[in-house]
């Protein structure tokens, strides 16, 4: 064991012969060591609320798991942790261990359940931990999922996960009771199209079930106008969510969803206010004949891309509530705008195929009713019915209105 006074030369030769991203990795672990037997001092209490896991991805899949005696013998309904420091005992209930983590820990390999084939248990008696090894001979082309929680019994536990490539360190990252979840995407083409595969689809996802953004949407095309016209105007929706969306993930620009969320719905009001109020400016041009009516200045695209860049901020607290992979951040950041851009697309095509069917079965039973009056009316009700569902959710949102 290493005196307290030499720690400082003992790390300072270490900084001379380790890269940093070693000397990072052994600091950790010499933290994580000191913090175990430090508090190990009862067996009364939970010494050590922390297991490890190391992945390494080559051909295949090697990998250690270590677990404190304290949380094994708990989970094994063994009286004294101390007991599993002996390696006789640990083989009379090493089956019984392994049946435990494997229950506990599952692992997909590019969407496919990985079994994994274990070693024997090698007991760690300095540091009060048992390590648990396990290879699988199947290579992860793209994507490995990893869900773990080892001792749900303690709220508190934390496992500390590195993942290396080639013997090279990826990534790190601490899953507990809140985070039980992780996602890691090799380098490569297969890594990177597993990054677009997931978030295109996540991105598409988002937008169709977000209702506010999709009220929000409509409301822009309730006015009409000409293909180019309407494309414009999601373009420059487009523009400004994508731009906020960049910064908040980047974490250059930060707003608070309790912010973000308000103003939203009150983005939605003021379009609905908007279109009412340039519906009865054109009855009153039209009641005076004035030539080209509807030649008053169309505010839709400066509303689509001034309020997008709201949008972009409650974008951004999903994606980030998602997670994004540190590897692959760009791919994954440039994945998610081009789903949600497909989700407004289908959002767009499908409303205007609706309102287009809608439209000709008015003009099949009410053959004398005028297409403009149609679409008027298709104005009025979809503008009243988007001011009070942006009215409900900024009310739901600032609290007066509790969520259901």
């Amino acid at each position: 064991m290493i005196g307290a006074a030499c720690w400082p030369l003992y790390l300072g030769v270490q900084v001379i012969h380790y890269e940093r991203k070693q000397f990072l990795r052994l600091l950790m672990r010499l933290l994580v060591l000191v913090l175990a037997l430090g508090a190990a001092s009862s067996s009364l209490a939970h010494p050590a609320p922390f297991s490890y896991l190391d992945f390494q991805l080559d051909d295949g899949i090697r990998g250690t798991v270590v677990i404190h005696d304290f949380d094994a013998a708990h989970e094994l309904g063994i009286g004294q942790p101390e007991s599993l420091r002996d390696p006789s005992v640990v083989q009379s209930n090493e089956a019984a261990l392994v049946r435990l983590v494997e229950s506990r820990l599952k692992i997909l390999v590019d969407g496919n359940a990985m079994t994994p084939k274990w070693g024997r248990i090698e007991v760690m008696p300095e540091q009060q931990s048992l390590r648990l090894s396990f290879t699988a001979i199947q290579p992860v082309r793209g994507v490995l999922d990893i869900d773990l929680l080892l001792f749900p019994y303690d709220a508190k536990h934390q496992s500390f996960i590195n993942i290396y490539e080639h013997g090279n360190l990826k990534q790190q990252v601490i899953l507990d009771s809140k985070r039980r979840t992780l996602t890691f995407y090799r380098g490569g083409l297969q890594g990177r199209w597993a990054v677009v595969n997931t978030f295109v689809q996540a991105g598409i996802h988002h937008i169709l079930i977000g209702f506010d953004h999709i009220l929000f949407l409509i409301g822009l095309l309730l006015l009409g106008g000409s293909w180019w016209r309407l494309t414009g105007i999601v373009t420059a929706f487009t523009l400004g969510h994508s731009i906020t969306l960049s910064l908040a993930v980047l974490d250059i620009v930060r707003i608070a969803p309790s912010i973000v969320e308000p103003v939203i719905a009150l983005s939605i009001v003021v379009v609905g206010v908007d279109n009412l109020l340039v519906n009865r400016q054109r009855k009153r041009a039209a009641l005076r004949e004035v030539s080209n009516a509807q030649s008053s200045r169309d505010l839709r695209p400066w509303l689509a891309v001034c309020f997008g860049l709201i949008h972009g901020f409650g974008f951004a607290s999903v994606l980030m509530e998602f997670g994004l992979p540190s590897e692959a951040l760009g791919w994954s950041l440039a994945a998610f705008n081009v789903g949600v851009e497909v989700g407004q697309l289908i959002v767009v095509l499908m409303a205007l195929l609706l309102g287009s069917i809608v439209v000709k079965v008015i003009a099949v039973v009410r053959p004398q009713t005028d297409r403009t009056v149609i679409a008027e009316r298709f104005l009025t009700i979809g503008s009243a019915v988007a001011i009070a569902a942006g009215v409900y959710w900024f009310m739901q949102r600032i609290g007066f209105v509790p969520v259901a």
